[in-house]
């Protein structure tokens, strides 16, 4: 896995992935950015829920469940001191759907948490305490 980042100007960036797409970054105008893109620091956060959301919805795919809709909501503490690294990661995630089994929808996010999810796995390693909650939405009874 590959990936080029350039500089632009200021405190914005240019990132290409391997497979070609691109993503600006930039900082606020404190930090001599224009406030354009997302900040790294925040691009490792959707990372994280990119990840954790491929896995979650991967598993429910396989399991035979009928899922409408899923997010992941990612919040997270940085140190004080520089650097400023995250200290905890917590992921709710929010899965609609008809007849959903939560048996599923639990395994599905702890077997992402503790096996699938590369990202997840790979802070965790680091020090971060990185925290899973789920909750379901029936979409047959709204």
């Amino acid at each position: 896995m590959k990936a080029t980042v350039k500089w632009v100007d200021g405190a914005c960036f240019l990132g290409e992935s391997g497979s070609g797409h691109s993503v600006v970054m930039d900082g606020p105008a404190d930090h001599g950015g224009r406030d354009i893109g997302v900040r790294p620091m925040e691009m490792l956060l959707l990372g994280l829920g990119g990840c954790s959301s491929f896995d979650v919805m991967s598993i429910l795919q396989k399991s035979r469940q009928v899922v409408e809709d899923c997010r992941v909501e990612v919040e997270a503490e940085r140190a004080d001191a520089v650097p400023a690294v995250f200290t905890k990661i917590h992921l709710h995630f929010v899965v609609a759907g008809k007849a959903l089994k939560e048996a599923q929808v639990k395994r599905a996010v702890e077997l992402s948490a503790e096996k699938y999810c590369s990202a997840s796995i790979m802070l965790e390693a680091a020090g971060v305490n990185i925290t899973h909650t789920y909750e379901m939405i029936d979409t047959a009874a709204v």
